[in-house]
């Protein structure tokens, strides 16, 4: 199958569209939300929890695969789906956000980053070329090119160089992956909170022809209303056929927002993050499994909840486990809080 977007629905209202996404390793339904498998695995959950809650497509992470296990290796083993026993689709980032949040252990010029592993302390150097190769290894459906992610807030000079390097970067790479059937590259979008930026960013990146486009560098610290003003900007600007992955996002709030400007995929940790500190997502926020006035609670965590953990156990017992530091909480928790997203995003499709 080739990687093909289809445009299926389109809101009234706002920039919102459902879609299928075709990849070789099948259909994604869009707007979707993909769990995060940083290094290889959904923190406590198998690839059959994954597909009882409904994941259509995982997120991993190029900078941690290539320190351990390594990108040789993961070659060797017939490329990642095949060692983590995952065959729908993967989607690799280009380990950018990782490298630069190192800020004290890396070092970055116009041909790449040089960076200190955070395990052995080894010196490693990522150009774009490099991190392109390191995913094709991987077997990625989706891969990112090596970009420039700047914190926030920061000086729009900072800003701007990111902007020009993260573009050349693209620019290098993007000729190297024309005619691979397995595997496409999305371009990635930076500029900070900076409108003028953002815009010539996604206008670089869009001049390239993608098959698809990433908002990088939001998420990052800056108010819900700055990420969502940077992001209608970007919308406007991308080609209207191509998926839109907004990296790094979110809570809920965050994505039906980022649905209605124009966004399709979306990929965070919180719901597992969550899940490992005892917390539990529903329809009236999060909550805290840890609390006293649920020793008694004989319910499950969600009532309107389909999950394993919800039609099994109640939250009393599942505060039990916690308490008791037993593994088996902390799954059941994120159990329940992927399928809490994946039941979000069935719902955001059917009310467009």
């Amino acid at each position: 199958m080739e990687f093909k977007f289809e445009i299926l629905k389109k809101s009234k209202t706002s920039k919102a569209r459902a879609g299928k996404l075709y990849t070789p390793h099948g259909v994604i339904n869009t707007p979707a939300f993909m769990p995060v498998g940083t290094l290889g695995t959904v923190k406590t959950m198998s690839p059959r929890d994954l597909n009882e809650i409904g994941a259509e497509i995982i997120l991993g992470n190029t900078y941690h695969l290539f320190l351990r296990p390594g990108h040789e290796l993961i070659r060797e083993a017939g490329g990642l789906h095949k060692f983590i026993n995952w065959d729908k689709p993967i989607l690799t980032d280009s380990g950018g956000f990782q490298v630069f949040s190192l800020s004290d252990m890396r070092k970055v010029t116009d041909e790449g980053v040089e960076f200190t592993s955070h395990i052995d302390g080894k010196k490693h150097f990522f150009t774009p070329q490099k991190v392109l190769e390191i995913q094709l290894a991987f077997g990625s459906d989706i891969m990112m090119p090596l970009d420039e992610c700047v914190a926030y807030p920061c000086a729009k000079k900072e800003a701007e160089t990111a902007v020009k390097r993260t573009s050349n970067w693209a620019e290098q790479v993007r000729s190297l992956v024309s005619g691979l059937q397995s595997s496409v590259l999305f371009g990635i979008v930076q500029g900070g909170t900076y409108k003028d930026l953002r815009k010539r960013s996604a206008e670089e990146l869009a001049a390239l022809d993608f098959p698809g486009y990433a908002i990088g560098g939001l998420s990052v610290g800056e108010p819900q209303a700055a990420m969502f003003e940077m992001l209608d900007i970007v919308t406007d600007v991308l080609p209207d056929s191509a998926p839109r992955h907004l990296m790094g996002v979110g809570f809920p709030s965050d994505i039906i927002g980022a649905v209605k400007l124009g966004a399709d995929l979306f990929d965070c940790v919180i719901p597992t993050r969550l899940a490992r500190h005892g917390t539990y997502l529903s329809d009236e926020g999060k909550i805290s499994i840890r609390q006293a006035r649920l020793e008694k609670d004989f319910s499950p965590i969600d009532p309107t909840c389909d999950c394993y953990a919800c039609k099994n156990f109640t939250r009393a017992y599942i505060r039990h486990l916690f308490w008791a530091r037993e593994i088996l909480a902390l799954h059941l928790l994120t159990i329940h809080n992927l399928r809490y997203y994946m039941r979000l995003m069935e719902r955001i499709r059917q009310e467009l």
